[in-house]
């Protein structure tokens, strides 16, 4: 009696198993196929917000928009054309950006935290690391995007200059020493 409701148990299992892998629920490259993507999850060919247009003004000639939370990589806020791919060994960013440059050229600073090595935790002195020479990882450049799905999500800053500047370096330090 007790091995035929093992037995019976192990095939309703089976079956069940079976039947959550062909039931008609949404599938990995489905999902959210109906409301934000045209294309399926898998396919990232023309991935691209049709309405959205990204700003095309000349580094110095736009205007910043703020950090959407506190630490949140700042969006770039001039054309980028011109300045893609980054690589290792050629990016356009640091020829205004790097720290001993931007004050000259009236350009944002690369933070402290980019001249830090994050898995030795030593600093790279006046060379980006390595883990952070890529900008746009990061960092996208500001775009006329319409909100697709709203939210009610408000920033909070530890104080104003902080919706501007970063003090990431010091979050990522606390206790540590």
């Amino acid at each position: 009696m007790k091995t035929k409701l093992l037995m019976l148990g192990a095939l309703a299992l089976f079956v069940g198993c079976g039947e959550l892998t062909t039931s008609n629920a949404n599938t990995d490259n489905s999902v959210g196929m109906a409301s934000l993507r045209s294309v399926d999850l898998l396919n990232e060919n023309g991935v691209v917000l049709s309405t959205s247009h990204y700003i095309e003004t000349s580094p110095g000639e736009s205007v910043k928009i703020e950090r959407s939370f506190e630490n949140a990589p700042p969006l770039i806020s001039h054309s980028i054309d011109g300045l893609v791919p980054i690589t290792a060994d050629n990016n356009q960013c640091t020829v205004c950006h790097d720290k001993a440059l931007a004050k000259d050229v009236g350009a944002t600073a690369i933070p402290p935290s980019h001249y830090v090595e994050f898995r030795t935790h030593k600093s790279t002195g006046d060379m980006v690391s390595s883990e952070r020479f890529n900008c746009t990882q990061c960092h996208v450049p500001q775009s006329d995007a319409k909100i697709v799905i709203g939210n009610s999500f408000r920033p909070s800053f530890s104080n104003d200059a902080l919706k501007s500047s970063s003090n990431l370096l010091d979050v990522l330090n606390e206790g540590v020493r």
